[in-house]
């Protein structure tokens, strides 16, 4: 016969047991469009500090580019919106353990990151660039290997910075992109791997200081879903052929940028924006 202790042990771990395989596949197995329907909200992860893409205003409620098209993906689903702000290291860990349903969080589309993500086709172009004061003279990569640059952790930028920087290069990288620009405001950093506004952000600041020296990349944004989840990836190109065709996108594409949404390729490379 079993001692009371024994018999309580094993009925401890077998309702962990019971419990970790209940768990278990809420966190690794996505939400379908169904089950969002049903709650009645998609949560999207957003980054919470790059403005015009993402940013919480001043009435604490998230705003920007990627809010815009957030609620209107929302919307295309009979849903509302609820927004996780994320810092740019974060953003893929968010979605991959289950915190978000989706990302519209200013994600580059770089082959690296479809082995983890799955890629929507895309919404928004930018490019990445090494943005310094005007007096710093920087001709070409080798000019890099002087100076002490900063980028956002993870970031398209830490990739190309990383990418063409001589060996030895100092490379400082942060949080996100506000710590990137106060870190260049500051003088923390001799120039930053910057996106299409670190410009405009900078020169708000300090103005006619800075200038945009080298262009190492222009990249198309994408919506993302996990890996292998069908149906939120075709909701979500759906979604996208839809507000480029009757002219949606040109509405945020307007108010946070100032121009037309540009010619999106019909395809990247190494990027698939099917799910398989």
């Amino acid at each position: 016969m079993q001692s009371f202790p024994t018999r309580r042990r094993r009925l401890l771990t077998g309702v962990a047991a019971t419990l970790g395989a209940a768990l278990l596949p809420r966190l690794a197995l996505a939400d379908s469009v169904a089950d969002v329907k049903k709650r009645g909200k998609i949560i999207i992860g957003i980054q919470g500090d790059n403005p015009p893409f993402g940013f919480v205003n001043p009435q604490g409620v998230q705003d920007g580019f990627d809010a815009d098209v957030g609620r209107m993906f929302a919307a295309s689903l009979g849903v509302e919106a609820e927004f996780v702000p994320l810092a740019v290291a974060n953003r893929i860990p968010a979605l991959t353990t289950g915190r978000v349903d989706v990302l519209f969080a200013t994600m580059a589309m770089l082959p690296e990151r479809a082995k983890a993500v799955q890629f929507s086709k895309p919404y928004v172009a930018n490019y990445i660039t090494l943005t310094a004061p005007k007096a710093t003279v920087v001709k070409d990569f080798a000019d890099m290997g002087k100076l002490t640059i900063g980028v956002p952790r993870s970031s398209a930028q830490d990739t190309q910075v990383t990418q063409h920087a001589p060996p030895g290069t100092t490379i400082r990288r942060f949080d996100d992109d506000a710590a990137t620009i106060q870190a260049m405001l500051s003088g923390q950093v001799d120039a930053v791997g910057g996106n299409m506004f670190y410009l405009p952000r900078l020169n708000a600041q300090k103005p006619g200081t800075f200038e945009d020296k080298i262009e190492f990349s222009r990249l198309y944004n994408g919506a993302c879903s996990r890996l292998g989840d069908k149906e939120m990836n075709a909701a979500l190109n759906a979604f996208i052929d839809h507000i480029i065709a009757d002219g949606e996108l040109a509405k945020p594409y307007q108010k946070w940028m100032n121009m037309a949404p540009p010619a999106f390729p019909a395809s990247v490379e190494g990027i698939p924006f099917t799910a398989s």
